[in-house]
């Protein structure tokens, strides 16, 4: 699967706030979060149901991969959404960074990849 989804009885509000602390421990910060729901009815357009983006970085982890390869920025920041499925349930989701990373085609930022994304997955869990 090229995403990694972990359901929580938590609100979104509940979700973001707790996934922002454990971010946090990891040296994440959010850079933006982009209220989908919220600007679409701004366009006067309706989604259903809640819809956020955030943005993170670890400035160290960008500094290391985009010295490596500047290809990789395409994919920059890290985006974990945090959305309210059909059924009702709070669901925190991301891309995998292993599975973007296959797109550079680039073996040697494989293990970085993989370390930010084990990063990212405990930081999720840990906000259930």
């Amino acid at each position: 699967m090229f995403h990694y989804t972990v359901e929580t009885v938590k609100s979104i509000e509940e979700a973001i706030q707790t996934l922002e602390a454990n971010l946090q421990d990891e040296k994440f910060g959010v850079q933006w979060q982009f209220n989908v729901k919220e600007t679409l009815e701004n366009k006067g357009y309706n989604l259903e149901k809640p819809f956020t983006v955030l943005e993170v970085c670890n400035p160290k982890e960008a500094q290391n991969i985009l010295s490596a390869n500047q290809l990789v920025g395409y994919f920059l920041p890290c985006k974990i959404v945090v959305y309210e499925d059909n059924q009702g349930m709070t669901k925190i989701g991301m891309p995998k960074p292993s599975a973007l990373i296959q797109m550079v085609e680039d073996d040697t930022l494989k293990e970085i990849a993989a370390d930010i994304e084990n990063r990212l997955i405990a930081c999720m869990d840990k906000s259930k």
